[in-house]
């Protein structure tokens, strides 16, 4: 760990911090500025050559914001002689659009990890991916850890009655089912038509629901309009107040207003993306550098990251 050097980009300098606390490391010392015109100057104040550089840069708001400065560092990087350069990307921006679903439409996911290979990273470090898929896209080392044992954990703390694991898409089933698995109740899945990005209309409930506990598992909340829908839509149904759970908080407009709904009990996140203001009572954070921290010391020193890894064996669980 003595060649190791972590620095962090201004997405999420908490969790930076947090994780260098976990491996007994200081934090890099890196100038990062705009000019007047707002093009990004990133300048590494400390010797990198030949040390293994890991940057932490969540591609969360503003995207292209946080995209650009990566790159930026990545390339200063590179050019100071790193011999390795790392990126610790809890959030992977773009990864909605990792396929086409209309004519002259982009897959940006793929066009991302394009970007961040030719500009000169040797490795991606992230969590729950919203399609598996985009691992595919990379020509170098991608570690898909996964946060769902912190949320399982978590659960079991709390002890809920008559708990049913909802999915809200076909596309979270085969994460729903691991979850009830592991927490020993069933499942449901919810069938959604989206007439339009960030828009969803619930169609069919898939399960029996009546008189349970709903615990919604998702991969990310952007606006909050689907888990709303999806709460009020089991409801409807008959199930009791819901616990919702994702990797991700993007919280989008006025997402944490619609999540303080009377029928949602908590809502458990982990800080892979920094909050901006003071969470609702009812929101949860769990800490990711306890997970990214041992990632980090498998890499750098050597051994197997089976079990941080998000896989459908359910041995790494």
């Amino acid at each position: 760990m003595q060649k190791v050097k972590i620095f962090s980009g201004s997405s999420n300098i908490r969790l930076a911090e947090e994780l260098c606390k976990q491996l007994e490391l200081p934090l890099g010392d890196i100038a990062i500025s705009r000019q007047q015109s707002g093009e990004i100057h990133v300048s590494y104040r400390e010797p990198i050559r030949t040390c293994h550089v890991f940057i932490v840069q969540s591609l969360s708001h503003p995207v292209n914001e946080h995209l650009i400065e990566l790159l930026v560092m990545i390339d200063a990087a590179k050019r100071a002689s790193a011999k390795t350069i790392n990126i610790v990307m809890p959030y992977y921006g773009y990864a909605r659009q990792e396929r086409k679903t209309a004519p002259r439409e982009p897959i940006s996911a793929k066009m991302v990890a394009d970007v961040l290979t030719t500009v000169g990273a040797n490795r991606i470090i992230t969590v729950d991916l919203h399609a598996d898929p985009i691992q595919g896209f990379f020509t170098i080392p991608v570690d898909h850890l996964t946060a769902l044992k912190l949320i399982i954990d978590y659960l079991k703390s709390k002890n809920i009655t008559n708990p049913v694991v909802v999915s809200p898409d076909a596309g979270r089933a085969t994460t729903a089912e691991k979850l009830a698995g592991l927490l020993d109740c069933p499942f449901a899945i919810m069938i959604k038509n989206r007439p339009a990005h960030n828009q969803s209309e619930i169609t069919h409930i898939i399960g029996e629901v009546e008189g349970m506990t709903p615990i919604i598992i998702e991969d990310l909340i952007d606006t909050g309009s689907t888990i709303v829908n999806v709460v009020e839509a089991l409801k409807k149904k008959g199930a009791h107040d819901a616990f919702i759970c994702a990797t991700h908080g993007l919280f989008s407009a006025n997402a944490l207003e619609k999540l303080n709904h009377p029928n949602i009990l908590e809502v458990v996140i982990t800080d892979t993306i920094a909050l901006e203001e003071e969470n609702p009572e009812k929101f949860i954070v769990l800490p990711m550098a306890p997970l990214l921290g041992t990632a980090i010391k498998i890499i750098s020193e050597g051994g197997s990251l089976d079990s941080l890894l998000l896989s459908d064996r359910k041995k790494t669980i």
